[in-house]
């Protein structure tokens, strides 16, 4: 029997690794990818399903470290943005992990209000995305897509910050002990860049992010 020849073996590899490389476009600048296009993020309540595929939509973009998911949307629907397959195909948070699941739009009590949801990508690999309002049903009804994360041009200063100390309890007695202060970093940091809590809506980025955004487009 014949061993194999160790320098084909070796071009084998380097062809392959080529070729994976060649798959993936090189990123020259970082991008704000407008979910759905000029459909936006919404659910029709009429014929109970969503207004456009965005599995579809998802898979003719290139997403890197560092580009934004803008989200064109309303108080009618949510974003929800998980690493956790489990969760995603759940349609639900219920079981989500407290440092694997973030809810982004859930803190108001209005209907029907329009906003604008921008969220960094700040972790390489799978991340997927689903509206958490009506109990799932939104989400069972297309309302939810994942996307790959690549390399890029990697995360930019502002995304990788460190995050803000942990807070550390005041001794008993003393008067501060009652309320601890909230911390709220403007972009938190998490994984290979950033470091976000559990599955809480983040809210009070949005001054800052559209002023981000202007200066990108």
């Amino acid at each position: 029997m014949r061993s194999a020849n160790p320098m084909a073996i070796l071009l084998l590899i380097a062809i392959t690794a080529t070729a994976a490389a060649a798959a993936t476009p090189t990123a020259t600048k970082y991008v704000n990818h407008t979910v759905g296009g000029a459909t936006g993020w919404f659910f029709n309540s009429t014929s109970n399903s969503s207004f456009t595929n965005y599995s579809s939509w998802a898979a003719t973009q290139t997403f890197n470290l560092g580009d934004y998911l803008i989200f064109n949307t309303s108080t009618n629907q949510t974003v929800i943005e998980t690493y956790n397959q489990t969760t995603y195909r759940s349609c639900s948070m219920d079981d989500a992990l407290d440092d694997d699941t973030f809810e982004y739009g859930g803190g108001s009590n209005a209907f029907g209000d329009s906003q604008v949801i921008a969220v960094p990508l700040t972790l390489k690999g799978l991340t997927y995305y689903f509206s958490g309002a009506g109990d799932g049903v939104q989400c069972q009804r297309g309302m939810a897509f994942e996307i790959q994360v690549n390399q890029g041009l990697g995360l930019p200063p502002v995304l990788r910050q460190p995050p803000p100390p942990p807070y550390t309890a005041p001794p008993p007695g003393s008067e501060s002990a009652e309320t601890p202060p909230g911390t709220v970093a403007e972009t938190p940091p998490k994984g290979n860049g950033a470091v976000r809590n559990g599955a809480n809506v983040r809210e009070g980025l949005f001054g800052f992010l559209a002023l981000l955004l202007l200066v990108r487009l």
